[in-house]
């Protein structure tokens, strides 16, 4: 079996709810979010998933990921792991798109980065710690993380240069995974919340 990666974003914040960019801040989950989580648990504890047996779990350390993973149901198996941290903003933690463009009028994160932060050759090289990690054995791994370190997860599994994760979203509490197709690296899912639809 070739490994595939599982992506879970944690839940919901009230950064991210508000759009602020939430790097390094460490943000707890609204009770929204926790309800996502436990649904996400639910979800990948029932068929076709079936609890992920004999999967490989890690989450960022930073509470709103680390949470969401122990309300999943997969807290007693997990491995903290500072890679799967989310970008850091440098200069620009806290604030949303319209206050960056205030003082950056034509600013574009995946094409600008970020002042006094990570630079994005730093989140890439990252995005391949994680991607190497993942495909380094045979069994599936499980992640919880950030929407940004996410997305760029997926960019770095297809080969795309990191900038190529502008055009895939994810929204808190989604999952996502990355597979195989023809022998290539290959997206099977991608920002799915169907368990948030209950």
């Amino acid at each position: 079996m070739a490994p595939r990666i599982l992506l879970a974003r944690h839940g919901q914040t009230e950064w991210s709810l508000l759009g602020r960019h939430t790097g390094r801040t460490d943000i707890p989950l609204l009770d929204e979010g926790r309800r996502g989580a436990k649904l996400l648990g639910e979800r990948l504890h029932r068929g076709p998933w079936q609890g992920l047996p004999g999967v490989e779990v890690r989450t960022s350390p930073l509470v709103r990921a680390s949470e969401t993973c122990e309300l999943a149901g997969f807290g007693d198996r997990v491995e903290p792991w500072d890679a799967l941290m989310e970008w850091d903003y440098g200069a620009y933690e806290g604030l949303t798109p319209p206050e960056i463009k205030k003082i950056q009028p034509d600013w574009f994160i995946w094409r600008d980065g970020v002042p006094e932060g990570e630079t994005l050759a730093q989140l890439s090289d990252r995005a391949d710690e994680i991607v190497e990690w993942a495909r380094s054995a045979d069994r599936d791994v499980l992640v919880f993380a950030h929407g940004h370190i996410l997305r760029s997860i997926g960019a770095r599994w297809l080969g795309e240069d990191v900038s190529f994760a502008a055009r895939v979203r994810l929204d808190p509490t989604s999952l996502s995974v990355l597979g195989w197709a023809y022998d290539a690296p290959a997206i099977e899912r991608w920002n799915d919340t169907g368990h948030l639809e209950q």
